[in-house]
């Protein structure tokens, strides 16, 4: 059986993966929650394609998944979460070398939240998330802030799963 060379190979995992991120995303416009269940999934198929492919495709990977989600994606607020927190699996490995990881993923997480939705109310005024927000109360703000703080905990758990460290050596 032919083979083929490497890097197309991988190359063409990483497209074929990335039209699989964009369906996923598409379809997380379908279920409220999807809104950002879609985004952390699109990140573990991020820590493939990095495992496999390389940080240099998993960046390019990244961008085009981005873009193309901010295009294509009904659900507006998932494609921008996805802008500011799909690079995590990317960065991950540098976090984990510094002093107190936990303490420098926080500050990522919420830092890029708290950007993410000032921007989303104040420059681009999304109508729809204003009522949302304005519906919900401030306790249940908070509350969204921290299962949101939990989720992206766990998802940093499953991303250090073995895996996810043994894909790497099965791809081209």
């Amino acid at each position: 059986m032919y083979q083929g060379n490497s890097a197309s190979r991988t190359v063409a995992l990483g497209g074929v993966l990335a039209a699989l991120a964009l369906c996923v995303m598409w379809l997380g416009g379908l279920l409220g929650i999807a809104t950002y269940v879609s985004p952390m999934l699109c990140a573990i198929l991020l820590q493939i394609v990095k495992n496999i492919c390389g940080n240099r495709l998993g960046w390019a990977w990244y961008g085009a998944v981005a873009i193309l989600s901010l295009l294509l994606v009904s659900d507006r607020e998932a494609a921008w979460v996805f802008v500011f927190l799909g690079y995590y699996p990317l960065v991950k490995p540098w976090l984990d070398r510094r002093r107190l990881p936990f303490l420098w993923k926080g500050l990522l997480f919420n830092g890029s939240i708290g950007i993410l939705y000032t921007l989303l109310l104040s420059v681009l005024g999304l109508p729809e998330l204003k009522e949302e927000f304005a519906d919900m109360g401030r306790v249940l703000l908070i509350l969204l802030v921290v299962i949101g703080n939990v989720s992206f905990f766990l998802l940093d758990q499953v991303l250090q799963k073995p895996f996810f460290r043994k894909l790497g050596r099965y791809g081209g």
